[in-house]
């Protein structure tokens, strides 16, 4: 009996032992700043130091200086597994911002660094070593692991590992194992978006190193771009238990110039860390503003300029007339109005006639209010795009070219359709996008035999609602669509959401408040309050979309024949009881009943009359996430259901029977098949 309790006691203590160790190997560790201030947790080294402006800046533009900044606490990066040491999985995200100076290229970059000790860089040096290495000790086992950000070509050998304005990994030397330029990708098969990491404002990092499969992946793009799903250095095998020397390792940066005009300041905004979990998201409104980037201030001898233009004065102005007389004659010119010498990305247009057959009909998937959408092969690359001919009248054509080209056109989502350029020839306006296969989510829905399943609903309406968060709160400025419906919404080969037509969207800065006063829209989609006051907001957008909610779910247009409401309808169902009554028959049993009815609810709530109690998309995300519950929202729409019911019949009856009719009976697939109304108050 007494052998039996110590064999049992025995097990027992073994399994707690092995509950203890496991604990302890995936003990996680992180820390996060958005910002910086002198408080002892950082060490600084050479000229690092905390700017007033809370940003940790690593070297200023002085030639041939260091500085180093690491994480004061030392953090366990070797766990016990097996009997055997193995690294951790770890994860860190940083914004770091890079001011030459000159306007021209400065150097030579910053790295993300994790060594055994913060006392073993006596003697690195500057330019390419970026203060980690020397030349006695770049050649050995220095257990460093590092991701250097490199601004300047070449090596102090002479050799050119890189082109510069590169991203590699570097261990245990100044010899990047992989390097590649500085780029990101908007989706998983798109080409790569260049950039350099000098001349943008500031630019978002993301390292993660995977200790099971001992695999490191490098994602960067510019602020203002959300996380990339494809990282730029992907699954890049690296072993850091050999790398690493002792349990505890430092993390930080490090940074440094060169000679001459090879000089740059080297900031970090915001930098956060985590072992065996993903790395904390930074607040980017919170970080500090990145430093302003040094102007070009260099002009001709304007002397020499005068004494070059008189004497060549009658040569040049012989030469310009020949030039303009034959370039008229062969080509279809047009001079530059102001408003397109700030649009890059201008398209030929031969090359536009050529692709699309002359503008022929049978190249026509889509007609709209404001003109046609063609499908097209460009000459030069075969590549398959849509085309936007915009009927021009003498204000709303114009008005609504240049609105697409100055929002949509510096617009970088997943969920976004991807402007590619424009065209104006005369009173031909053209804005030429991807090409999305698909079609419109309105054709989907309600034009084709396909049916769409619960779970692609689902998903393309997650889509959307990530295409808006990104509008309404995550870009630069606030932009406001201004006509969210089911036929602006493309649907790609994955079929994912690509919110489009931009043509009606308005800008404005973040903390104030929208000044439109034009009534626009699409019927069906308008939110109560616009018909009071004309102000546009991010939350007649989340109406809007609330109603775009109950038309996936339940198969039926916003308004019917007969005086159907769609949201009426779903009010009244819901009041009853009833509200999964509503879903679209096609569906039948297949869709997760708890999804469902989060939708439905959901699209009430974000369709409700009262604005200032809708939620906001980054709200809505979570709840379609499941990462908040849902708020009950009991019978709230029974006091008001029948004033919005007269407010909305009251409000169609000032628009033309004809508008009404042209909403419910549009057939086009395209991103602009609708036509919008639009009254000035």
């Amino acid at each position: 009996m007494a052998a039996s309790s110590l064999t049992l006691g025995f097990l027992l203590h073994l399994v707690l032992l092995s509950l203890l160790f496991a604990a302890k190997a995936q003990e996680v560790t992180q820390f996060s700043y958005e910002g910086f201030v002198n408080d002892g947790s950082l060490v600084l080294q050479e000229v690092a130091g905390i700017t007033n402006d809370r940003m940790l800046m690593l070297t200023n533009t002085s030639n041939d200086v260091v500085g180093r900044a690491f994480h004061s606490k030392t953090i366990r990066m070797l766990n016990d597994s097996d009997d055997r040491q193995k690294a951790s999985s770890f994860s860190t995200y940083f914004v770091f911002s890079i001011v030459s100076s000159t306007s021209g290229p400065g150097g030579f970059g910053l790295a993300f660094v994790l060594a055994p000790d913060i006392d073993m860089f006596v003697g690195a040096q500057a330019g390419h070593h970026l203060g980690i290495y020397s030349a006695s000790n770049a050649v050995k086992e220095t257990h460093i692991f590092a991701v250097e950000f490199d601004t300047v070509n070449g090596s102090d050998k002479g050799e050119s590992d890189t082109e510069g304005n590169d991203v590699g990994i570097n261990v245990n030397g100044t010899e990047s194992g992989v390097s590649k330029p500085a780029a990101y990708y908007i989706g998983m098969d798109s080409k790569p978006v260049n950039f350099s990491m000098e001349k943008d404002e500031a630019v978002q990092a993301w390292i993660d190193y995977d200790g099971d499969n001992k695999t490191v992946n490098v994602t960067v793009a510019p602020v203002g771009v959300t996380k990339p799903s494809r990282p730029l250095i992907s699954n890049r095998s690296i072993n850091l238990t050999t790398v690493l020397n002792g349990e505890y390792m430092y993390a930080g940066f490090s940074a440094s110039t060169g000679e001459a005009s090879k000089a740059s300041s080297h900031y970090i905004l915001g930098w956060s860390f985590a072992v065996n979990a993903p790395a904390p998201p930074l607040d980017i409104t919170k970080l500090p503003r990145p430093p302003p980037k040094v102007k070009d201030t260099s002009s001709f001898s304007w002397v020499n300029f005068a004494i070059g233009v008189l004497s060549a004065l009658t040569l040049i102005l012989l030469l310009s007339l020949c030039s303009v007389t034959l370039y008229k004659r062969y080509t279809n010119f047009e001079a530059l109005e102001d408003w397109e010498l700030d649009c890059p990305h201008r398209f030929r247009y031969r090359d536009l006639h050529t692709a699309t057959k002359g503008f022929k009909e049978s190249e026509l998937i889509g007609v709209g209010g404001f003109g046609a959408v063609y499908k097209g092969v460009l000459p030069s690359t075969g590549t398959e795009v849509a085309v936007k001919r915009i009927v021009r009248s003498p204000i709303q054509g114009m008005r609504e070219f240049a609105a697409e080209i100055e929002s949509l056109g510096r617009l970088r989502h997943k969920n976004l359709v991807n402007l590619q350029g424009w065209c104006k020839r005369k009173n031909d306006l053209l804005l030429i996008y991807d090409y999305i296969r698909n079609g419109s989510l309105d054709s989907l829905l309600f034009k084709q035999s396909l049916v769409l399943s619960w779970e692609q609903r689902f998903n393309i309406i997650k889509g959307i609602a990530n295409g808006l968060l990104y509008l309404h709160e995550e870009w630069e400025q606030v932009v406001v669509h201004r006509d969210i419906k089911t036929s602006n919404i493309l649907i790609d080969g994955d079929l994912n959401a690509r919110l489009g037509d931009f043509g009606l969207a308005r800008l404005y800065d973040h903390g104030e408040a929208s000044h439109t006063t034009n009534v626009v829209g699409t019927i069906g989609y308008i939110a109560p309050e616009l018909t009071r006051t004309g102000k546009a907001s991010t939350s007649s957008d989340v109406y809007a979309y609330g109603v775009l909610l109950l038309e996936v779910v339940s198969g039926r247009r916003p308004i019917g024949s007969e005086q159907f409401f769609l949201v009426d309808w779903v009010v009244e169902n819901y009041n009853m009881g009833q509200i999964l009554e509503v879903v679209d028959p096609k569906l039948g049993s297949n869709h997760v009943e708890e999804e469902v009815e989060l939708v439905l609810k959901l699209g009430l709530l974000c369709a409700q009359h009262n604005a200032e109690s809708r939620p906001t998309m980054r709200q809505v995300m979570r709840y379609l996430n499941f990462d908040d519950p849902l708020p009950d929202i009991g019978d709230w729409r029974r006091q008001t259901d029948s004033d919005s019911g007269r407010m909305s019949l009251g409000f169609l009856e000032i628009v033309s029977s004809s508008a009404i009719s042209t909403v419910n009976n549009s057939t086009s697939n395209s991103s602009i098949n609708s036509r919008p109304i639009q009254t000035c108050r």
